[in-house]
């Protein structure tokens, strides 16, 4: 049920406008007084016949549209800055980077990632299916975004992971990323602690890692520097949010962004575009 003043304002605006069949044309100024019988007449007869609802429905419709469409540009210029900073990539690096795959592939991707980030976790199978699907022409990479409202656990996980890769090399790495994303219970609430001892430490030792090298890197300033420098490199690139994965071709230096944990139908057509052939 509309209140008087909400009924006055509707009436006064349509005897301000033009009513045709039913639609409202909004005016731009309305320089005469509308008299309040005639109002209340005018919205009774729309009221019963629906009309007016109709019209309200209408407005609304139109400035939900509008919200929408803003939303949508304001989101195609961020994927457009995005996409253009994306060019100055650090290319994949062979001593550097961690790579799953094939060392040589033609595309690569790079996946900026949180390991306490929930959509990182749902998204983590997924490039290892892309892997699956093309063979040997993609690699997959991951380097570290921990955000910050996920720390203090996402960041010493990243730095674990930094550890298990110098204590046991590419392939303990993968084996470590893989084991937190499974275990995490996300969110910034790390591992779940099942013994007295750092579960960090617990995870490396249960991979075959040597517990006490493992805990004095943990203690490591160059490893946090290191995962520090991830992070500058992102903010470089104008990642906020994680995952984020720039697919880039490793010949032409061509891009494209995924941004989320997007699906594997998704992210197959980025590659299969970068590529330039269906598999």
């Amino acid at each position: 049920m509309r209140s008087t003043a909400q009924r006055y304002f509707l009436g006064g605006w349509l005897l301000c406008g033009t009513l045709v069949a039913g639609h409202a044309a909004e005016p731009e100024t309305c320089p005469i007084e509308p008299n309040p019988a005639m109002v209340d007449a005018v919205i009774r007869k729309l009221e019963s016949s629906g009309a007016l609802d109709q019209a309200v429905e209408r407005a609304l419709t139109r400035v939900a549209k509008r919200q929408q469409e803003a939303r949508e540009a304001e989101e195609a210029q961020r994927q457009a800055r995005l996409q253009e900073r994306a060019k100055s990539l650090k290319p994949v690096s062979r001593t550097r980077d961690h790579i799953r795959g094939n060392p040589s592939a033609e595309v690569s991707l790079i996946e900026y990632s949180d390991f306490e980030c929930p959509f990182c976790k749902r998204f983590h199978g997924t490039p290892k299916a892309v892997l699956d699907r093309f063979g040997g022409r993609v690699n997959w990479v991951l380097r570290h975004f921990p955000l910050p409202f996920h720390d203090p656990a996402a960041r010493r996980e990243a730095i674990a992971a930094e550890c298990a890769a110098q204590l046991g090399g590419n392939e303990a790495f993968w084996k470590y990323a893989d084991a937190l994303f499974e275990k995490t219970q996300s969110n910034g609430r790390g591992l779940p602690a099942t013994t007295g001892e750092d579960p960090l430490v617990a995870l490396a030792t249960s991979l075959g890692l040597n517990r006490s090298a493992f805990g004095r890197c943990l203690q490591d300033d160059n490893v946090a520097q290191r995962i520090g420098q991830d992070i500058t490199d992102g903010h470089a690139l104008g990642i906020t949010g994680t995952p984020t994965t720039v697919v880039r071709h490793n010949q032409t230096g061509g891009v494209e962004l995924a941004v989320g944990a997007v699906s594997l139908e998704r992210l197959g057509e980025v590659v299969e575009r970068l590529l330039g052939a269906k598999q």
